[in-house]
Parts: C-alpha cells; structure tokens; sequence
C-alpha cells in the first residue's frame, strides 16, 4: 500500500527538489562562467587532483562518481580533447586503463576552486546559521545512508 506524503512533506520534498535544481543551475553557470569548466569536469579533477598520485583507475573513478561507464566514457574523451586529462595504460592490467590530471587540467582545478569555493559560501553556508549546518550534514549524511548504491554491481553499465 502507497504511503502517500502528507502536506508538510510533501512541501518539504517540493522545496528540496526546486532548491537542488537551482542551485545545480547557479553552481554550473557560475563555474562556466569563471573556468569555462563544466561541474561534471570539477567532479572529474576534484577526484584526481585528491589523489597523491593525480591518476585512478577508471571503475574507481565511475564509483567514486556513481556515474555509469558509458557517461563516464564520453566525458572523459572531451576532456582529453581539451587537455584536462589523459589517458594511461595499467602495466598490471592490460584491460585496465589509469585517467590521470594533466597540468592543464591541474591548472584549471586551481583556478576554478577558489571561485566555487566562494559561489557554495554564497549560495549556501551564507544562508545558514551554524545549527542549520549541522542540521544539514545530519540530513545528508542520513539520506545518503539510505540511498547509497551498497548493493549495487560495481561495473553498472
């Protein structure tokens, strides 16, 4: 049987969801429009750039990503074509493949942190008091909880 939402929740599922897309929408024009980087390039060089070694392996990267291998694929073929990264062979695997930061996509990173750093404090934490913020990592933590793909196979296509 349907557990429909009551009235405060669905209110609160409304806003949540008009809130995300939104600030989805603000974040990828802010950071177009100081790095001429996609978000989906941030979520790249962020993931390589967190590395000591500025290179993953492919399935890590798509699971770190939760993005699907053909996704994945297409993005990071246009991202080598712009020369953010590169594509490297596993010596120990030769079925597998390394996507490692190049210095142009290292170099794109560091002028894009900052200013998104600076976009997220305006549009979020500028809005919050500090209890909000901790009430807000609460709520994620807790959905995420819920929703992380656990049980997921690990080469979703």
């Amino acid at each position: 049987m349907t557990r429909w939402l009551d009235e405060s929740e669905q209110q609160a599922w409304r806003a949540y969801v008009t809130m995300q897309g939104h600030l989805n929408a603000a974040l990828g024009r802010r950071m177009q429009a100081d790095s001429k980087l996609s978000l989906p390039d941030f979520e790249v060089l962020v993931q390589l750039t967190e590395t000591r070694e500025g290179r993953v392996r492919v399935f890590e990267l798509a699971r770190a990503l939760d993005w699907e291998k053909s996704r994945l694929s297409h993005h990071l073929r246009r991202m080598q074509k712009r020369g953010l990264v590169a594509r490297e062979e596993c010596p120990d695997d030769a079925r597998g493949a390394f996507i490692a930061v190049t210095r142009e996509g290292r170099e794109a990173i560091e002028q894009a942190a900052p200013h998104h750093v600076d976009t997220v404090r305006e549009l979020v934490f500028d809005a919050l008091t500090p209890d909000q913020v901790d009430a807000l990592r609460a709520i994620s933590e807790r959905i995420l909880a819920a929703v992380r793909p656990q049980d997921w196979p690990q080469d979703r296509k």
